[in-house]
């Protein structure tokens, strides 16, 4: 179903206001009251919040608002193309034993679903259906981790959550397999997509997912996509996400993960296209001997403009982060980091480590870093830093000199410069899938 507006708009805010003031009392609202408040309250934020401009701090690099003029239809429950499975097989990942779950346009779809094989009592649906038949769980955590009053995108996407993934993994259960998510775009209209995702791991648990974003559509799409995370005591999550939807698709990605005690989250994010990607990563490690770790690496071509903002909120002693990202920006695309390392007064003993490294190939790519720590204990080790340059050329003619030419030594060198954060892809056949993406893109 498309949304539709009751007047003519002037600003992209309105469409979506005036979408909402038309669809609250019915087709939004769904059998969960809790939600239903959560949405009111959350279009209340966005009217009062607007999209951020270039005078937003958090902004001024990335020119969200002129991408939001472009007309977008927003959707509610759209009407998914027929697929079957062998659609899919161009998006298999070769040797990968893993549960399958995809979602069409946001919405998952259990005909192309394969999630057999999981231990008893994990939980693994669409977040339509975790709503009402896991409304207990639902409630407890949904919205209370992504803070729709501080944030535009947060606040627009808790307004129109519809579907998503929705994932519980019971107290010290090991999930062996891996769970590959597949988000898939299909569509012939230009479609502004709002998927809400909500994963919950029980202490001692253990879980690994990979999302791939991959698309079947030459449209032009925009999707905002927030995702909660709470990982119990002792609980380890490794998360893998990969962003290759094309050159046609925009994309803001908000990622709130909330730590207890003695838990290990780990997440690498390649974005390897797409028009205009922005990924925020908020961590939030709430008790002691949490470890948080964060890989990136980022291929900008063309215009591509990729911007990455983190958050790790130390608010507790004895825990230890790590944050290695890495670009490789050639044509005119653009790179962004802006990392933020907060240790507040309580967090002694805090580890945290915090660098940026890219390469810019043309005379026309850019790339702006903003590392950042804000310290308020005194019994910490804490260093962060950036460093933006081009290819050796000294190592460019060594490698000529042994009889490669200038492609493949320009090659050789930027993918062991991207090896730095592949080797933490602790599942082989995705760690072997990405290095033969990576390689075939630097080519």
């Amino acid at each position: 179903m498309m949304l539709t507006t009751v007047d003519t708009p002037r600003r992209p805010e309105d469409r979506f206001l005036s979408a909402f003031e038309v669809h609250q009392g019915h087709t939004l609202n769904g059998n969960n009251p809790q939600l239903q408040g959560l949405r009111r309250e959350a279009i209340r934020h966005f009217a009062a919040l607007g999209f951020p401009g270039l005078k937003t701090e958090a902004w001024k690099y990335t020119p969200v608002t002129r991408m939001l003029q472009y007309p977008y239809l927003p959707t509610l429950n759209p009407v998914l193309p027929q697929l079957d499975r062998d659609a899919l097989a161009p998006f298999d990942i070769p040797g990968l034993d893993a549960a399958r779950i995809v979602l069409v346009n946001g919405c998952y779809v259990p005909a192309l679903s394969d999630p057999g094989g999981l231990p008893e009592g994990v939980v693994l649906c669409g977040l339509a259906q975790a709503s009402e038949t896991h409304a207990g769980l639902f409630n407890a955590h949904f919205g209370r981790y992504a803070d729709a009053s501080q944030e535009v995108f947060t606040a627009l996407n808790t307004a129109f959550t519809r579907d998503g993934f929705f994932l519980f993994v019971p107290e010290n259960v090991r999930v062996e397999r891996p769970i590959h998510l597949l988000h898939l775009l299909h569509t012939g209209e230009d479609l502004f997509l709002q998927p809400r995702h909500l994963m919950v791991v029980a202490g001692g648990a253990q879980v690994r997912l990979i999302e791939s974003h991959r698309s079947l559509s030459t449209a032009k799409t925009f999707t905002n996509a927030v995702t909660e995370c709470v990982v119990g005591p002792g609980a380890r999550v490794e998360h893998y996400h990969i962003q290759d939807e094309g050159q046609g698709a925009a994309r803001v990605s908000t990622l709130h993960t909330y730590q207890q005690g003695g838990s290990y989250f780990a997440t690498l994010t390649a974005t390897l296209s797409g028009t205009m990607v922005r990924n925020n990563l908020n961590f939030l490690p709430d008790a002691e001997h949490c470890e948080t770790h964060l890989f990136g690496l980022y291929l900008g071509q063309d215009q591509m403009h990729v911007d990455t903002h983190t958050l790790i909120d130390h608010a507790r002693p004895n825990c230890q982060s790590n944050e290695l990202y890495k670009g490789i920006l050639d044509g005119r695309s653009t790179g962004v980091f802006n990392g933020k390392v907060l240790v507040r007064p309580d967090a002694q003993k805090t580890n945290a480590y915090q660098s940026s490294k890219s390469v810019v190939l043309t005379e026309t790519a850019r790339m702006f870093a903003k590392p950042e720590l804000e310290i308020y204990a005194d019994d910490v080790k804490c260093s962060h830093g950036a460093t933006t340059g081009r290819l050796d050329e000294e190592a460019l003619f060594y490698l000529q000199s042994r009889g490669l030419r200038i492609h493949q030594a320009r090659a050789l060198l930027l993918q062991a410069f991207a090896r730095d954060v592949i080797e933490h892809v602790h599942i082989e056949p995705l760690r072997a899938y990405l290095d033969e993406v990576i390689a075939n893109r630097l080519q």
